[in-house]
C-alpha cells in the first residue's frame, strides 16, 4: 500500500513536471522582445523586421533630424518617409537606408517633404498606437493614406505587405534610390523592368562607408500598370534607366483584394545573385508563414538562454539578447559569393562573409558572448576578418558594407581573434591569424610607431594619445598571449613589454592617466573631469574614466596606486565625484554615476574591478543601481548608443551574474545576478544551469557558490567551465559576505 502511494506521488510529481516543462516551452521567448526599447533618446537602435544576423534590416525611416536618427528612426518622431532595407543599430554615425519603398494613393507626390506638416510631400504621419514591433515583424498605419504597412524578412529578402482602403484612388509605390541615412548619398544607380512584376537594379553609395555596392530585385504580387522612371525630378522614357539620383513610381490599375505584396532581395554581388537569393529563400507569397518562420528563427536563438525572472526583467533581458544579434550581418549570397573589401567578387567561399564590425565597442563583451552562445559563428567572424586583412592589407577597425571606415581607436580585431583561438576555435588559418594580428601592431599610424619603440605616445604629437595607448596595450597583451600559445618566445616577450606601457601615462602624484609631452613633462593645464571631444588626450571620455582601462593587468594597476586600499578609495571616488565635463564633451558620455559613464563602452568593465581588490560586494551595489537607473522596458530604456550589441551584451552578461573584464583571458568576473535562474544551452546538447538562491532587491550580495556540487570560493569563473556544461548555485544575502571572494587566492587573475 505504501509503495502504491509513493508511486502515485512520483507519478503525480512527474506529471506536474512534464506539464510545467511543456507550459514553459509553449511560452515563447519572442513575446518578451520589444524592438522599441532603446529607440528613444540616444539608443539609436534599429526598429523593423529582420532575422538573426541577417543581411536585410527592413524598417521605417523618419525625417532625419540629426544625431539621434542614426538608425533612421527615433521614437519621438511621427513621420515615415519610406521603408528601407538596410539599417545600422545603435551606432553614433548614420549610414545605409538603401532602397526605400513608400506606398501611396491619390495625387503623385515625388518628393518626400521636409516636415511632418508638409502636406505636399509623400511622407505620412503615424501614431505609436497603430504601430506593432516584434522580433521579425513590424506594422504601422500610414495616416495620410490609411494604408496598413506590414514587414517581415528572411536573411536576404525583405517582404512587404500593404493593405489599401477598398477602391483606393491611384494606388502606387515610390521606389527611392536617392534617400539614405546620415551621410549616405548615391554614386550610381539603375532600374530595369524585366517582366510584368519584376524590377532589378543597383545602388552604389558613399557615406560613412565610402564604397557601398548593393544589387536588388523587386518582385510584385500583381502586374505593373506602368512604370515611370525619374532622374531627379525629370521623367525618362523607357523601362530601363541608369544615373545617380533615381526614383521610380510603380502604378497599378487597382489593388487585388486590397493587398499588395512586395519582395525585395539584396546581393552585394549582382542582380543575378539577388534573383537567386529570392528564389532560394522566399519563392512563395505566404506572408503569415514568413512571419512565423522569422519568429521561429529568433525563438531558436533566444532559447539558448532560458531565464526565470520578473516579466519586466525578461523583457529587458530578451530584448538585450535580441539586440546582440542584429549584427554582424551577412554580406554574401546563398551560394556563398561575396564582394570583398578590394571590390573583387569571391565565389563560393567556405565561410559566411559578414559586415558591420563595431570593434571598439563589441570586443569588450559582445564578441565574448558569441563564444558562448553562437559557437557556430565564431569562425565566420574570424575568417571574415582574415579575408579583410588579405584584401585591404590590415584587419578591420570599423568595417561596414565592404569598406573600412577607420572609426575609433585601437586594433580591436586582435582580441576577437585571439579570444577565439585561446578558447579552442580552430576553424581558420592560425598562422595567417598570427601574421594579421602582428601586422596590426606594426603599422606606422596613430602613434603605433612610438609604441613599437617601447616608448609612450607624445600628447603634443598625436591626438587622443592616452586613449589610443591604453587600447593598444590591451591589444598587445592579446598578441603576447597568442604568441605564448604558439611558442613564439621573442614575440611573447616583445608584446608583453608593449602591454605594460600603460604605466607610462600614470601620474602617481595625482593618480590619473594623463597626457605626456615629447619632452617628458605632463600636459598642463590638467582637469580630470573635463572632456573636449576629439581634441584632448582621451576618446569620448576624461581622465576619471580612462584611468581604469587596464583590464589586461588590473594587478599592475593596483600596484601603481600603491595597493588595494588606495586603489579602492580612488575607485569609490569615481562614482561620487561630480561630472563637470564641459560644453565640448561628447554626447556619448552618458548614463553617469559620478564620473562613471555606463553609456560609453570604455567603462563597461570598471564596476567589476572591486573583485580584484577583494571587495566584490561593491560591484553588486553598482550593478543593481545601473540596472535600476539605466536599463528599462521603455523606449528610452538605454542610457547611450546601443553600439551594435555592446550595451546589451553588458546587460546579458551582468544579468547572468558575471562579465568578461579581460576580453581574451577566458575568465568572467562575478557581480550580482539579476535573475532567479538561467539555463544556457550550449553546443553538443550541453547545458550550464545557474540557480540563484534567495535573490531579491535586498539580497544582492553573493554569500557562497556551489559549482557542480562542490564549494566554489573564487570570484570568477572560467569559460571552459561554462561551455563544458554543469550546474552552479549562487546563494544571496542582504549583507556583504566577509569571506566569499575576499582572499587573494580567490580573486580574479588578469594575465592568465
Amino acid at each position: 500500500m505504501q509503495f502504491r502511494k509513493t508511486s502515485s506521488i512520483l507519478f503525480l510529481t512527474a506529471s506536474l513536471f512534464t506539464f510545467n516543462a511543456s507550459a514553459q516551452q509553449k511560452t515563447k521567448l519572442t513575446q518578451y522582445v520589444d524592438p522599441l526599447i532603446g529607440s528613444a533618446k540616444h539608443g539609436h537602435v534599429f526598429v523593423g523586421a529582420n532575422v538573426p544576423f541577417g543581411a536585410v534590416q527592413l524598417g521605417p525611416n523618419n525625417i532625419f533630424e540629426g544625431w539621434d536618427w542614426c538608425s533612421g528612426y527615433n521614437y519621438v518622431s511621427n513621420t515615415i518617409t519610406g521603408f528601407a532595407h538596410t539599417h545600422l543599430s545603435g551606432t553614433g554615425i548614420g549610414d545605409l537606408g538603401d532602397i526605400s519603398i513608400m506606398p501611396a494613393t491619390g495625387k503623385l507626390l515625388l518628393e518626400k517633404g521636409k516636415t511632418a506638416d508638409d502636406q505636399e510631400g509623400y511622407l505620412s504621419k503615424f501614431s505609436h498606437q497603430n504601430e506593432v514591433a516584434k522580433a521579425g515583424y513590424y506594422s504601422v498605419l500610414l495616416d495620410k493614406y490609411q494604408i496598413k504597412a506590414e514587414l517581415t524578412a528572411t536573411e536576404r529578402v525583405g517582404f512587404h505587405q500593404y493593405t489599401f482602403k477598398k477602391g483606393a484612388e491611384n494606388p502606387h509605390i515610390i521606389i527611392d534610390l536617392i534617400e539614405g541615412i546620415g551621410w549616405d548619398a548615391p554614386v550610381s544607380a539603375s532600374f530595369k523592368q524585366i517582366d510584368a512584376t519584376t524590377i532589378v537594379g543597383h545602388r552604389n553609395s558613399k557615406g560613412w562607408s565610402n564604397d557601398q555596392r548593393l544589387f536588388f530585385v523587386i518582385k510584385l504580387s500583381q502586374p505593373i500598370k506602368n512604370l515611370v522612371l525619374y532622374d531627379s525630378t525629370v521623367v525618362k522614357n523607357g523601362a530601363e534607366l541608369s544615373g545617380k539620383k533615381l526614383k521610380a513610381v510603380v502604378n497599378f490599375n487597382a489593388i487585388n483584394n486590397e493587398k499588395l505584396q512586395i519582395k525585395v532581395a539584396l546581393s552585394p554581388v549582382s542582380t543575378e545573385n539577388a534573383i537567386l537569393n529570392l528564389k532560394t529563400e522566399l519563392p512563395g507569397w505566404d506572408f503569415a508563414a514568413t512571419v512565423k518562420n522569422s519568429d521561429a528563427k529568433w525563438e531558436k536563438e533566444l532559447s539558448k538562454v532560458n531565464i526565470s525572472a520578473s516579466n519586466t526583467t525578461k523583457k529587458v533581458f530578451y530584448t538585450a539578447l535580441y539586440h546582440t544579434m542584429i549584427a554582424p550581418s551577412l554580406f554574401n549570397d546563398v551560394n556563398k559569393d561575396y564582394r570583398g573589401t578590394d571590390k573583387m567578387v569571391y565565389k563560393k567561399a567556405n565561410f559566411n562573409n559578414l559586415t558591420t564590425f563595431s570593434l571598439w565597442d563589441t570586443y569588450r563583451a559582445a564578441n565574448p558572448l558569441y563564444t558562448i552562445l553562437h559557437q557556430d559563428k565564431v569562425s565566420d567572424v574570424v575568417n571574415t576578418m582574415l579575408a579583410i586583412y588579405k584584401q585591404q592589407g590590415k584587419l578591420p577597425v570599423w568595417h561596414l558594407m565592404g569598406s573600412e571606415t577607420n572609426t575609433m581607436v585601437g586594433y580591436h580585431a586582435v582580441p576577437v581573434i585571439v579570444d577565439a583561438y585561446l578558447k579552442g576555435y580552430r576553424g581558420f588559418d592560425v598562422n595567417l591569424a598570427f601574421e594579421a594580428v602582428k601586422q596590426s601592431a606594426m603599422q606606422k599610424t596613430d602613434g603605433i610607431d612610438y609604441i613599437q619603440q617601447l616608448k609612450y605616445i607624445p600628447a603634443d604629437k598625436v591626438n587622443e594619445s592616452v586613449a589610443k595607448a591604453l587600447e593598444y596595450a590591451i591589444d598587445d597583451y592579446c598578441i603576447a598571449m597568442f604568441a605564448k600559445a604558439l611558442n613564439k618566445t621573442k614575440d611573447y616577450q616583445y608584446f608583453s613589454k608593449r602591454a605594460g606601457l600603460y604605466a607610462q601615462y600614470f601620474d602617481k602624484d595625482i593618480q590619473f592617466m594623463r597626457g605626456k609631452l615629447a619632452d617628458g613633462t605632463w600636459r598642463t593645464p590638467f582637469s580630470p573631469v573635463a572632456s573636449k571631444h576629439r581634441e584632448d588626450d582621451y576618446t569620448e571620455g576624461n581622465a576619471w574614466q580612462y584611468t581604469w582601462l587596464v583590464p589586461q593587468d588590473v594587478e599592475g594597476l593596483i600596484k601603481l596606486f600603491g595597493g588595494d586600499k588606495p586603489f579602492v578609495n580612488k575607485l569609490d571616488s569615481l562614482f561620487s565625484v561630480k561630472a563637470e565635463l564641459g560644453e565640448n564633451s561628447s554626447p556619448d558620455i552618458s548614463g553617469l554615476i559620478g564620473n562613471y559613464a555606463q553609456g560609453n563602452e570604455p567603462g563597461h568593465h570598471i564596476t567589476y574591478l572591486y573583485a580584484y581588490a577583494g571587495q566584490p560586494w561593491k560591484t553588486a551595489d553598482l550593478i543593481r543601481k545601473i540596472d535600476h537607473d539605466f536599463y528599462s522596458s521603455k523606449p528610452d530604456g538605454l542610457c547611450g548608443n546601443e553600439d551594435v550589441g555592446q550595451m546589451s551584451a553588458w546587460y546579458v552578461f551582468s544579468a547572468m551574474g558575471f562579465y568578461p573584464v579581460n576580453p581574451a583571458n577566458g575568465a568572467y568576473v562575478f557581480g550580482t545576478p539579476l535573475l532567479n535562474d538561467a539555463t544556457i544551452t550550449l553546443a553538443g546538447n550541453k547545458k550550464f544551469n545557474i540557480k540563484v538562491v534567495g535573490n531579491s532587491a535586498e539580497n544582492k550580495y553573493i554569500q557562497k557558490i556551489v559549482l557542480n556540487g562542490k564549494p566554489y570560493t573564487k570570484s570568477y569563473i572560467l569559460h571552459k567551465t561554462i561551455v563544458a556544461g554543469g550546474n552552479i548555485q549562487i546563494y544571496m544575502g542582504n549583507k556583504p559576505s566577509e569571506t566569499w571572494g575576499v582572499k587573494p587566492e580567490d580573486r580574479p587573475v588578469s594575465g592568465k
